[in-house]
């Protein structure tokens, strides 16, 4: 029974530390981000890029 609960207690151990592993790197990935930077509603802007050509036909 001890080795059970010695394998159950390794276990545990090893979620704790992905799971604190993983909260840091969402806090560092948050702390680098620009402000008002959505990850879900992001679109490329290559109306910036010095090669760009537009698409809209003026008529």
């Amino acid at each position: 029974m001890k080795k059970v609960l010695k394998i159950v207690g390794i276990v545990a151990a090893i979620a704790a530390v992905a799971a604190a592993i993983y909260v840091i790197v969402q806090k560092i990935k948050e702390k680098n981000a620009p402000q008002g930077y959505d990850e879900d509603n992001y679109v490329s802007c290559s109306c910036l890029d010095e090669d760009f050509v537009s698409e809209t036909v003026a008529e």
